[in-house]
């Protein structure tokens, strides 16, 4: 079953059982698949490749994520809770999130393959990590991680 049949099945099932947050979100992400789409026709491409589509369901979580951490410092504890419910239904359709113990692995591995010494080489170090664990960990949490592993 391919994302889009997935997302128009759990649109009907969030109408059906009347979950509110579910629907919106699910909406959410469809439109943002629909507008992706749009945007790819002129170069001849009617569909989104898995990995499109995987870089939106991304996109649409760290936009959450971001606007947790913005709410947080406001103080908009319910807009907190909004947030994550949504983020929750994103992350149903993302891979499963690698652990911090396997995403220091794969660091430690990127490092060493690389040669990096210092903080100064903590572009290349990125560049590799962030293909290698696309989807599987957050961005700013393997950034964060390669930074306390370049500056030790």
């Amino acid at each position: 079953m391919s994302l889009r049949e997935r997302i128009d099945a759990e649109i009907k099932a969030a109408m059906k059982s009347k979950d509110k947050v579910r629907l919106e979100t699910v909406r959410g992400i469809k439109k943002f698949i629909l507008e992706k789409e749009v945007s790819l026709r002129p170069s001849g491409q009617d569909t989104l490749t898995e990995a499109q589509e995987m870089e939106i369901l991304m996109q649409i979580a760290k936009q959450r994520r971001d606007s947790i951490e913005q709410y947080r410092k406001g103080g908009r504890q319910d807009l907190v809770a909004q947030e994550e419910a949504e983020l929750a239904i994103v992350e149903e359709y993302l891979p499963p999130q690698m652990s911090d113990e396997e995403v220091s692995q794969v660091v430690d591995e990127v490092i060493a393959s690389v040669g990096a010494t210092s903080a100064k080489d903590m572009g290349k170090v990125m560049g590799k990590a962030m293909q290698q664990l696309k989807g599987k960990a957050d961005g700013n949490r393997i950034q964060d991680m390669v930074k306390a592993k370049l500056s030790q």
